[in-house]
């Protein structure tokens, strides 16, 4: 191929690329809870906060479940006392962990891990204990799993709380992420309460039993509201 005998002309500097906006997980797969739509509009027309909160949020999608119910509470057991962004590390580490002994996050999973290995991968030796006796119950089929769609809230919540290690907070992210009750009110969830804070009370501090005064204003969808009361201090959503 001939060359050109005229010198090459500089190249142009390439511009900086624009920052790229966050991109939220898809969900046109996903199917949103069958009260989801009717839930947001009502708590829009009877919450003045929420009327302002929920139109914010238009591509976040919807409460999801990972239709997982070891995980899910697994998941709810690492989280228990700390951060998100903490228990997201910890959980990519426990699931590295498990890889090593099955493809799949299971029970008997978790049951082949040595105690180190668990504790290597983050958790303390009390929340080793927890996942373990709780890969025994599903193994051993200590759980009536296939009840728990015909029990009410508090039902599950007994049934669940039984288990060492899990209590009312883990049990009601069960109830919001596997089961996908619409009602529940997680008053322990130190991340609604610092929400409820900032959005009805400018900030100050809140008691349970004034969170619990602003959230009756949320039936029967205090899940939804909850929801969007998490998006409102990150948008992005959490799953267990």
């Amino acid at each position: 191929m001939p060359f050109s005998s005229k010198a090459a002309k500089p190249a142009k500097p390439l511009k900086p690329p624009k920052p790229v906006e966050p991109v939220m997980p898809p969900v046109e797969d996903l199917v949103a809870p069958d009260y989801w739509e009717a839930g947001c509009a009502a708590l829009m027309k009877q919450d003045r906060i929420l009327r302002k909160i929920i139109p914010k949020y238009p591509n976040v999608g919807f409460l999801t479940t990972r239709g997982d119910a070891f995980q899910t509470l697994a998941r709810a057991i690492v989280g228990q006392q700390i951060s998100v962004k903490a228990a997201q590390s910890v959980w990519d580490r426990v699931l590295l962990a498990t890889k090593k002994k099955s493809r799949k996050f299971t029970p008997q999973a978790i049951l082949k891990l040595e105690l180190m290995e668990l504790r290597d991968a983050g958790l303390s030796l009390r929340k080793v204990e927890y996942i373990q006796d709780l890969a025994n119950h599903f193994e051993n089929g200590g759980l009536h799993c296939a009840q728990w769609d015909a029990l009410d809230d508090e039902t599950v919540i007994a049934q669940l709380t039984a288990i060492r290690g899990i209590g009312r907070w883990t049990a009601e992210m069960f109830l919001i992420f596997y089961l996908m009750r619409p009602n529940v009110l997680p008053l322990d969830d130190v991340g609604l309460i610092k929400a409820i804070s900032q959005a009805y009370f400018s900030g100050e501090p809140v008691s349970r039993n004034e969170a619990k005064e602003v959230a009756a204003n949320w039936e029967p969808y205090r899940t939804i509201a909850t929801w969007y009361m998490w998006r409102s201090l990150d948008p992005i959503p959490v799953e267990y």
